[in-house]
């Protein structure tokens, strides 16, 4: 399960899941041509209200959805069938030493495929919001990964993400993922051409995460750590939250609910996933902490 993060609200430290703004990263100027797909536009929302769910009751749904049943059949076990301990963990265990010699190229196929876990994040596009264009682009390690780990060596980041030291710390962390299955997803958050914060898009209900919450299918996490130092303090994460919140529930229309599970000491974190249309729905206790699950509703987008 991906960590908690820092949000910048009041500049003090935040949690993962939360409108970050840890680090002291560049702000240095990206060329559009930096990220590929840059400037295409986001198709209008096919039917926001739809989708499995009633108003926000966090009620158990018992129907799994089919990556889980092939996820589950294709998981490592002992010779008696049962999960090895080396298994708990949302990201199949790979070696980071062999991973790390391979391209982006080189992600399964999965990932890349049509009709992926995340339905294709790197196609989703900008959207407009208060600040300006915003896109998430999916993590290029060569490109990106100096701008994360220096953002993630910021103490307010460092303190609830935990992927300070050397730059091979965050290498390991954001390479996990790419060499995964594809049920999560790192991204650079590109505002107005300049990129500015670190997000994680997950499968929720794939994730460690659902066995401490009523799961339903398709539910989809979020991550986020706004970077620039500049760009704390200026309620930049409720905005984005709620904009790329939008965006899932544009580009995923099988997803009904959006998660997030910041530190429950984090105030400021908690109060941009409100600001963000989330409500909190319980205190669950997870290894490393003990967080606020917060979900969006698609039911209610247009309430909140």
């Amino acid at each position: 399960m991906p960590p908690a993060d820092p949000t910048a609200h009041t500049g003090a430290a935040v949690p993962a899941t939360a409108d970050a703004n840890a680090g002291a990263g560049s702000n240095a100027r990206f060329s559009a041509g930096s990220y590929a797909g840059f400037g295409a536009g986001v198709d209008a929302d096919p039917g926001a209200d739809a989708g499995a769910g009633g108003l926000g009751e966090d009620t158990m749904d018992l129907r799994l959805p089919d990556e889980l049943f092939a996820l589950v059949a294709d998981e490592p076990s002992d010779n008696h069938g049962a999960r090895r301990p080396d298994q708990d963990t949302a990201q199949p265990s790979v070696s980071i030493a062999t991973t790390r010699e391979a391209s982006v190229s080189s992600v399964p196929s999965l990932v890349l495929a049509e009709g992926d876990l995340l339905d294709r994040v790197a196609d989703w596009g900008p959207t407009d919001t208060p600040v300006g264009v915003f896109q998430l682009v999916p993590v290029r390690v060569e490109r990106d990964l100096p701008l994360i780990s220096r953002w993630m060596n910021d103490p307010a980041a460092a303190a609830f993400w935990g992927l300070s030291g050397p730059q091979n710390v965050t290498e390991d962390h954001v390479l996990t993922q790419l060499a995964g299955d594809g049920r999560s997803v790192p991204c650079i958050g590109v505002l107005d051409g300049t990129p500015m914060s670190y997000w994680e898009i997950y499968r929720a209900d794939l994730d460690p995460l659902a066995r401490r919450y009523p799961a339903r299918p398709h539910d989809t996490g979020l991550h986020l750590l706004v970077g620039g130092v500049a760009d704390r303090g200026r309620g930049l994460g409720g905005l984005l939250l709620r904009a790329v919140a939008d965006l899932v529930l544009v580009r995923r229309p099988s997803c009904a609910r959006l998660i997030a599970e910041p530190d429950i000491r984090n105030t400021p974190s908690i109060a941009a996933f409100l600001t963000a249309g989330f409500r909190f729905s319980a205190e669950v206790d997870l290894p490393d902490k003990r967080a606020a699950l917060m979900v969006r509703d698609r039911a209610l987008r247009h309430l909140l």
